[in-house]
């Protein structure tokens, strides 16, 4: 992976986004990683990936939430427990 200062990338930009259609560009500043630049490409697979991730953690939750008896009904008594 490539780096990049936030000068570099400021006074580079051109160069900067180029290089970040190829593979991702680190961003330092101050000595640490303030960021990264991806390819929109990059990004919607990253974002897709992480949304199908968290809907199959969602339906293991469920299916585990139901196995232990978690009802719809008890699930409704305990979001209206106001303790």
């Amino acid at each position: 992976m490539q780096t990049f200062t936030a000068n570099q990338a400021k006074t580079q930009f051109g160069q900067f986004i180029d290089l970040a259609q190829r593979e991702p560009v680190r961003v330092m500043r101050r000595d640490r990683v303030v960021g990264v630049m991806v390819s929109a490409q990059d990004f919607e697979a990253m974002r897709a990936f992480y949304a199908n991730r968290l809907q199959h953690t969602l339906v293991e939750s469920a299916s585990h939430a139901q196995a232990a008896g978690l009802t719809p009904d008890a699930l409704e008594e305990l979001l209206r427990d106001e303790s």
